[in-house]
């Protein structure tokens, strides 16, 4: 029972620590990195992981699986290049700008998309990107067609090495704000009812909680943070190239780095964006163009859900309980032991007061 104890109270303190431990070292990575590729590694790192924690907004709380979230970060960008360029608008209020009407947008589309489950809203989903890469392709003269579209920087007069660290370190306040608000949200009691929701979402009705437009809610704010990853995504590329901004295979890499870090856990996502996000610019790198980076990122997913199926985050803290549960007992036992020892030490007690007594008639 000690044991236990003393465990429950430290685990509070490992997660401060742990909390503590990634904001040192999300702060001082960019000086131990060598040179500007680099730099702009982890700034992508960084990107994959506000997507991944964006769309976990609505997989990890409602259970749905969207494979069309490109769309969104795809519409942050290039709104966030069209407000500039057409509109003059100064860079971040681009963003900003750009992600309120993402956000509206994806109003009405949750609301067609969330009416589906399972395989059909995920097919849904796959739709709606491939409209909106059709699109953008098409509406040459709006979005620049296949050409694709140039953003202008916000900081012109910077080296590549200072944009790149500039850019490190808004992502970086962004994925906090990300973290934070899903952190806010899981302990509270709209995540309770999300939850619900992902657990049994007919009885979560049937109990009067408001699914729809629960559901609602999670995807926008999902869709909102994947807009805003997109818009810095822009500032900080600067050229968009529709094929890309609107790929399948950027919505598949959000819901394969949320997978293998652990979708229901607050950092699953940002390590399953570490993982998989450097593996693909390792590969990249040494292996120029070719797809065995889509074959080592698959090969990465199958032995996740072969070994752990939950996640990594999941996975670990499953086993580690194990080995610190391992040769405890359970509060029960523990409370019966303790009351047959104490009622042992009662009925020794009363056979000694009674042991003089029964002495003394004999005498």
């Amino acid at each position: 029972m000690g044991v236990t104890l003393r465990t429950a109270k430290l685990v509070p303190a490992l997660k401060l620590l742990g909390v503590i431990v990634l904001i040192v070292a999300g702060l001082a990575i960019p000086s131990t990195l060598g040179n500007a590729y680099l730099l702009a590694a982890a700034v992508v790192i960084l990107n994959y992981a506000v997507c991944a924690t964006g769309w976990n907004f609505m997989g990890g709380f409602t259970g749905y699986i969207s494979f069309g979230h490109a769309a969104y970060f795809g519409l942050g960008a290039y709104g966030t290049a069209l407000l500039i360029n057409r509109l003059g608008m100064t860079s971040f209020l681009a963003v900003a700008v750009a992600v309120v009407i993402v956000s509206l947008t994806a109003i009405p589309v949750g609301f067609a998309a969330l009416r589906l489950r399972g395989a059909s809203f995920v097919i849904a989903t796959i739709a709606f990107v491939l409209i909106v890469l059709l699109v953008a392709q098409s509406w040459s003269s709006f979005t620049g067609g296949s050409s694709g579209m140039e953003a202008p920087r916000p900081f012109p007069g910077l080296l590549r090495p200072e944009h790149h660290l500039r850019f490190y370190y808004l992502y970086l306040g962004l994925l906090a704000v990300a973290l934070l608000l899903w952190w806010l949200i899981d302990r509270s009691q709209f995540g309770m009812r999300l939850k619900a929701i992902r657990e049994d979402e007919d009885k979560a009705r049937a109990l009067g909680v408001p699914t729809t437009e629960y559901k609602l809610v999670a995807f926008v704010l999902s869709a909102a943070f994947t807009a805003a990853a997109g818009g810095f995504y822009a500032l900080w590329f600067g050229d968009l190239d529709p094929v890309f901004q609107f790929s399948i295979l950027l919505g598949a890499y959000m819901v394969l780095m949320a997978l293998v870090g652990g979708i229901r856990s607050l950092f699953g996502p940002l390590l399953g964006a570490v993982l998989v996000g450097f593996a693909l610019e390792y590969f990249k790198l040494n292996y120029g163009d070719t797809q065995i980076h889509l074959t080592a990122t698959g090969l990465l997913l199958v032995l996740v859900v072969l070994f752990m199926p939950d996640g990594v985050i999941p996975g670990v803290r499953d086993l580690l309980n194990r080995r610190l549960r391992r040769g405890e007992t359970s509060i029960r036992e523990q409370t019966a032991q303790e009351l047959l020892d104490s009622q042992r030490a009662r009925t020794e007690d009363s056979e000694s007061d009674l042991e003089p007594t029964v002495n003394g008639a004999r005498g």
